[in-house]
């Protein structure tokens, strides 16, 4: 890291691969990138940060870099790649590359189902305010940090742990090249059947991961999941009881969460009593690493959350909310959490990712809507096909939410779409609420922006 090179970045609009790009853009190293789109969030924290990118594949506006990184999505016949090792360009993933330049002597992964996102962001949120200044990467953007990574000369290191494939050629999960010596781990489910076409083969990964943390390490792990209990066997534990670390008394409101941490009181502005357990598990993390607990809570308090998970873009009469979730279980959570805290009408849009749109996955669907009043599936975002059985397209996702919850629509046109919006949601603490990982092409900011 003491010589800065040339890096290009192909694929750089991941909110992953961007977060990349901007850290070894503040160390000095120039930085360059190709996509074949560009959307906020994560197109204007690339402006923000002054990295050059550029729409398309094109090995002409590459230049001659050193380093070339391949983000998951860019495709294995990518003509950029293929450039690259047409001039033996060193070629790093995106996992690869953070285990190459990233990884230090503590490097604590936080991993599972859900909840890593906004552990890590939390996690590396309380160490920093603790003095510890550890190097981090996380896979969203952040209402707290001015970026999504970051290198440091720490000897400590926070990373997100995904378990999805670090290539489009290497099935390798991501979390491996991250050389865990300690691991957060939140919760377990059967996620991304396109990778993983059996439950075994999901579990299986993250045995692996926790069979190779050393003996100087340890791991945190949620105690609520039974799958957790099955996986892990040594760890210090934390849950709602039976645990070292006990969250209870959980209250929400529109304001965030208060709750206790073996009777300590707690809280945060995070939107979501699920965030509870994340917040516990970081809380357990940060005190094995020798945080004071008083330090701890300051910083939980300060934490302000993610862009995209139950994030608020208007709040008034009518509440609008954005978040990631993109499966139906996250979308579930979700939705529970906001019929605690609005009594109004809730207005679902969802899109999934494609192990969503699997047939295997139907059955997950059952009820998982029950707190909507109303869901709506849009055009969603044509997929590649394989040799694969062909994904649910939108009338039939519909149809399959439809079997418990009637009250479901696919509605291909998203002006139409966001004009039932608008007839839909019109009295005081009405809920609209876009669940997916896609960007909704701009109905969100024309949502918004009607109701202003």
């Amino acid at each position: 890291m003491s010589n800065p090179q040339h890096i290009h970045i192909v694929g750089i609009c991941g909110v992953a691969t961007s977060a990349l790009a901007i850290a070894l853009q503040k160390k000095g190293w120039k930085v360059t990138g190709s996509d074949k789109g560009f959307f906020p969030p994560v197109s204007t924290e690339l402006e923000k940060h002054k990295v050059s990118f550029y729409a398309g594949w094109h090995p002409e506006n590459m230049g001659t870099p050193d380093v070339v990184v391949v983000g998951t999505a860019s495709g294995s016949q990518n003509p950029e790649t293929a450039f690259a090792k047409e001039k033996n360009i060193p070629i790093y993933s995106f996992a690869e590359a953070i285990g190459k330049f990233f990884v230090k002597e503590y490097s604590i992964v936080a991993t599972g189902t859900w909840g890593k996102t906004s552990s890590t962001a939390l996690l590396c949120f309380i160490l920093d305010k603790a003095g510890l200044d550890p190097t981090y990467m996380f896979g969203g953007v952040s209402l707290s940090h001015d970026a999504s990574a970051n290198l440091t000369e720490s000897k400590y290191s926070v990373f997100e742990g995904d378990e999805y494939k670090s290539s489009p050629t290497d099935n390798t999960p991501k979390f491996v090249y991250y050389k865990p010596t300690h691991i957060l781990l939140s919760a377990i489910s059967w996620d991304h059947a396109d990778l993983y076409p059996t439950e075994e083969s999901y579990f299986d990964a993250f045995k692996k991961l926790i069979a190779g943390i050393p003996s100087s390490g340890f791991v945190v792990a949620c105690k609520d999941h039974a799958k957790v209990r099955e996986l892990v066997k040594d760890a210090v534990w934390y849950g709602k009881s039976d645990a070292e670390y006990i969250y209870s008394d959980i209250t929400q409101s529109k304001d965030g969460i208060h709750f206790k941490i073996n009777g300590m009181e707690i809280f945060s502005p995070m939107i979501g009593a699920f965030q509870a357990e994340n917040i516990a598990g970081c809380f357990a993390m940060a005190h094995k690493l020798g945080v004071a607990p008083e330090k701890i809570a300051e910083a939980i308090a300060q934490f302000k959350g993610l862009k995209r998970r139950l994030e608020k873009r208007t709040d008034g009469k009518i509440t609008v909310f954005d978040d990631i979730a993109h499966s139906p279980e996250k979308a579930a959570a979700v939705l529970e959490n906001l019929r605690s805290i609005y009594k109004g009408k809730i207005i679902t849009i969802f899109e999934p990712n494609i192990g969503g749109r699997s047939r295997e996955s139907a059955a997950k669907y059952d009820n998982a809507f029950k707190n909507a009043d109303l869901v709506i599936i849009p055009r969603l975002t044509k997929l590649k096909t394989s040799d694969k059985e062909a994904p649910m397209e939108g009338n039939e996702l519909a149809a399959t939410i439809a079997k418990t919850q009637p009250n479901t629509k696919y509605i291909e046109d998203d002006v139409e779409l966001v004009k039932t919006l608008l007839s839909e949601a019109k009295n005081q603490g009405d809920v609209i609420a876009f669940l997916g990982s896609h960007g909704f092409r701009g109905m969100i900011e024309e949502a918004v922006g009607a109701l202003k």
